[in-house]
């Protein structure tokens, strides 16, 4: 892959990838779906098209949220959308001056985070009102003097942990009571992508775009192992999701090699590879199934966690790209990417999808 400079290098990843006022207006959405016109209609998922540069979800107690990027072409800033997770009407938005990413929920649900990928910063914002509380830059640049683009971001223990892509990459530690940046974990290899903790092993588990999923003590904050395929193949690593109950840890790679693959924790051995593009993944272990999104064929795959085996699929218009699952486990929302027209314009709006699990 060629060497980007760390701003191509977060539009890469993120086009790839699982928040002040605006200095353009957003569009008007389209009317929600109504998706209990029929019983047939309920068994398909409920679509809505609600805007451009559409990321990341947060789910909380009385909303979903959704990250918005707005578009790449003369648009300066992005929207976080406030929907009612039932319907998908649109409940509030917030304008940003940055543009919004990554997406993580305190356990009340009442603060989320979104990374602004593109300008190396994080936002806390009030989940009741929508407003943007504090900020974060990171000072790490690559030598063209652009910041390391803020990817995934998760909250474990009152601290986020935020994934930077550079090369090296590193892991920003930060306070998310104050907002303040208590640690820097560096020598992540190229690209930190996804990030997530297993109380299993008490570790927190983050991917990068080197093939190596790194084995991180949340009380030391040092990277204690780096695990890889072991096959000598070129991945780039980007989702993860584990089931708790088997210590599993599932990794996707939408690029390179076009699987997902499957670690014991306990060993950091691949144990089974899941063929096929793969870029979001979340596990519900309410309904012990996997969900993968597949931005290649345009669909995402509703699997039996145990055996692999493919349950139902979902086929989209456009590119499915992150997933959330709600928390009684029974419903999983999708967001649908339009593709890119060479100047960096899409092809229409993304859309939000919901899908009442069977």
């Amino acid at each position: 892959m060629k060497s980007f400079s760390p701003r191509k290098a977060a539009l890469a990843v993120v086009a790839a990838f699982s928040l002040a006022a605006c200095q353009t207006p957003a569009k008007k959405p389209e009317a929600p779906v109504n998706s209990a016109a029929t019983a047939k209609a309920q068994a398909q998922p409920a679509e809505r098209a609600l805007g451009d540069g559409l990321y990341e979800m947060a789910w909380t107690p009385k909303a979903l949220y959704v990250a918005s990027a707005q578009s790449f072409k003369n648009v300066n800033g992005g929207i976080l959308y406030r929907l009612d997770p039932a319907t998908l009407a649109t409940t509030g938005e917030t304008h940003t001056d940055l543009k919004n990413f990554g997406m993580a929920v305190e356990p009340d649900g009442s603060v989320f985070y979104t990374t602004n990928s593109l300008d190396g910063t994080i936002s806390k914002v009030d989940a009741e009102s929508g407003k943007v509380l504090k900020r974060l830059a990171f000072s790490e640049k690559g030598k063209d003097g652009s910041p390391y683009g803020a990817r995934e971001i998760f909250w474990h223990e009152g601290k986020l942990y935020i994934g930077g892509v550079g090369d090296p990459g590193v892991i920003w530690v930060v306070d998310a009571k104050t907002l303040k940046l208590s640690k820097t974990i560096r020598n992540a290899g190229k690209w930190v992508t996804g990030i997530i903790y297993s109380p299993v092993t008490d570790r927190l588990y983050a991917a990068n775009g080197g093939g190596e999923v790194l084995v991180i003590n949340p009380r030391t904050q040092k990277i204690e192992k780096r695990w890889t395929a072991g096959d000598g193949k070129a991945y780039l690593l980007l989702n993860l999701a584990e089931d708790p109950a088997t210590g599993r840890l599932f990794v996707t790679d939408s690029s390179k090699a076009k699987t997902t693959l499957v670690f014991d924790e306990r060993s950091g051995k691949v144990i089974k590879r899941i063929e096929g593009d793969a870029l979001g993944i979340k596990f519900n272990a309410k309904r012990n199934e996997l969900y993968i999104s597949q931005r290649g064929s345009r669909k995402v795959l509703q699997l039996d966690a145990t055996s692999y085996a493919v349950k139902n699929s979902w086929s989209f218009d456009s590119s499915p790209n992150s997933l959330l699952v709600s928390p009684d486990g029974q419903t999983l929302y999708v967001t649908l990417k339009q593709d890119f027209n060479k100047d960096d314009s899409t092809k229409g709006k993304d859309s939000v999808a919901r899908i009442a699990l069977k």
